[in-house]
């Protein structure tokens, strides 16, 4: 048998660990790196005006000549949605399946760089060769089609990453996930899996897509009366399948509203992974042309997304749908963690709109539950367990579950993003770290709002602000006007003349002070004023605005 090499392998997670979102890790051995997914995270509650997050890239920058291409293992946002991002920066080859990589291009279209990126459409059981990593894509099952898992081949042994994915033995579009290949494998040796950590604290096996389809089935029947509206997520494309099945079965006629469901709907039509019977789909402008018991209008917004259609049309904000009484309004998916206010928030102004709101029974997840994952680590047999995909409880529960399959202990290593964990037949180690903060997007600036930028936002956002005006002679630095006072967002001027005298007594008196000592330099000046107002207003109000300090001289 030909002997192990001695250099190890190195996983570098720079994104999707301790965060359900932004997932992309590097994988490297020597002069080789592949990178797998690329995706965002869409921004916390405290990050003010930031609309998404891309992962920070830095060491693949640093070590650009190494990396050989970008692997995708299914064309979900969180996996796909920093691309055009980084293939700016990087110039990686793509390699995808079919409908993933339809995906991808629509996204590097909108940025202009489609003619910039090599890319190739890869073919379940398929192996590419990237550096000196093999690597072998192998059906799975998820909530968008065409997803794959990955069989690496590396110098030290094979590693496995599932990517997203869950055992659908009825699945709507494509075949069941390749079960016997991960035996196959698992009789080979596994050095390593990754796998998806997101249902893990759910017991049991997630149910098959299908099941989701009887029950349209069955509120469609229930609902013969009344107009269906259904806000489902935009990439679900067997979901929407199944609610065309269901419309065509019952002569209704459907309507896809909402951008990023438009795109997709049309990206898979075209590839042949949704069948759409002919005169079925039907303009939005042509509602008025069918009465309501026909119509069925499938949506985004099932997250309560401020923008998305559906919010628009609860918010009375949409310019071509009006909630009427009656309507019938279905919410296929479960609120993502966080999500739920916003969630609520849209149901409350349906049912205000006399709408009748069905949210149970309509989803199924699309990751593994305990049971299915169990079945994973029973089929593949790993040396090492790396859980991935979750936010840090997740990943400890998994770690648990690696341990009772019979993993020893030693060998499941929970990761943060940015370590850099060695391995090889006999070492399993984090030796270091690397840069993966995460680089905020806000409209067309990457990265130039940072912390510093955020924390004042937030600052502006709870305390507000004060803004004083002092003019000085040039030469002699005496005060020739102010000091004026102006506030916004603190409190409202009108209304507190007497404190906005005393703050510029207290301005007045910094100043005063300053000039008296001869400080000529305006930034100890400037935070003469601050502080000096800053101490009055915490003892006079208990807030601290921010305090801006502008002075000019004549």
């Amino acid at each position: 048998m030909k002997e192990k090499s001695k250099t190890l392998v190195k996983i570098i997670p720079l994104g999707g660990l301790e965060q359900i979102g932004m997932n992309i890790t590097a994988i490297e051995y020597e002069d080789t790196i592949i990178v797998v997914d690329c995706g965002l995270a869409f921004p916390e509650d405290e990050m003010l005006g930031i609309d998404l997050v891309i992962p920070d890239v830095t060491y693949l920058k640093e070590n650009a000549d190494k990396v050989k291409g970008l692997v995708v293992t299914h064309g979900h946002e969180d996996h796909i949605g920093a691309i055009p991002y980084i293939e700016k920066e990087l110039g990686m080859p793509i390699y995808a399946t079919k409908l993933t990589m339809g995906l991808i291009d629509n996204k590097l279209k909108e940025h202009n760089i489609l003619s910039k990126v090599k890319r190739k459409i890869v073919k379940h059981g398929q192996i590419i060769n990237l550096g000196c990593f093999r690597i072998e894509f192998i059906r799975t099952n998820h909530s968008i089609a065409d997803a794959a898992a990955l069989a690496i081949y590396t110098p030290q042994g094979i590693i496995i990453h599932t990517g997203d994915f869950k055992v659908d033995y009825t699945p709507v579009f494509g075949e069941m996930i390749d079960l016997p290949r991960f035996g196959e494998l698992g009789k080979k040796g596994v050095l390593a899996l990754m796998a998806d950590s997101t249902n893990v604290e759910r017991p049991g096996y997630t149910q098959s897509e299908k099941t989701v389809g009887k029950t349209f089935d069955n509120l469609f029947a229930d609902n013969k009366d009344h107009r269906i509206i259904i806000a489902t997520f935009a990439s679900n494309v067997d979901r929407v399948q199944q609610i065309i099945n269901s419309a065509y079965k019952y002569g209704r006629k459907v309507v896809i509203e909402g951008r990023s469901m438009v795109n997709i709907i049309q990206t898979a039509s075209e590839l042949g992974y949704i069948n759409i019977p002919d005169n079925t789909l039907i303009e939005i402008e042509r509602i008025k042309d069918y009465p309501d018991e026909q119509i069925v209008l499938i949506t985004t917004g099932s997250q309560g997304e401020n923008m998305a259609a559906l919010s628009r049309i609860a918010a009375s904000i949409h310019n071509k749908i009006a909630i009427k009484p009656g309507d019938v309004v279905i919410f296929s998916s479960t609120p993502i963690p966080g999500n739920e206010k916003a969630v609520f928030k849209v149901i409350n102004e349906l049912e205000m709109k006399g709408a009748h709101v069905i949210f149970q029974d309509t989803h199924v997840s699309g990751h593994a539950c305990k049971e299915e994952l169990k079945l994973m680590y029973a089929l593949t047999k790993p040396q090492y367990a790396i859980p991935v995909h979750g936010e840090y409880r997740h990943l400890k529960r998994h770690a648990e579950l690696a341990v009772e399959m019979g993993i020893p202990k030693d060998n499941v290593k929970i990761l943060s993003t940015g370590d850099v964990l060695e391995i090889g037949t006999d070492r399993f180690k984090v030796t270091g770290k690397v840069p993966a903060q995460g680089i905020l997007v806000d409209g067309l600036g990457v990265g130039d709002v940072g912390n510093i930028v955020l924390r004042d936002r937030q600052h502006l956002s709870q305390n507000g602000l004060i803004i004083v005006v002092v003019t000085l002679e040039k030469e002699s630095n005496q005060i020739v006007a102010g000091p004026d006072i102006v506030s916004r967002g603190f409190v409202y001027v009108r209304e507190s003349e007497t404190l906005m005298d005393d703050c510029r007594e207290v301005v007045q008196e910094a100043l005063d002070n300053c000039l008296r000592k001869g400080v000529a330099d305006w930034s100890k000046i400037k935070s003469g004023i601050k502080d000096s107002l800053g101490e009055f207003l915490w003892k006079r109000t208990k807030r601290s605005p921010m305090i801006l300090p502008i002075i000019t001289e004549v």
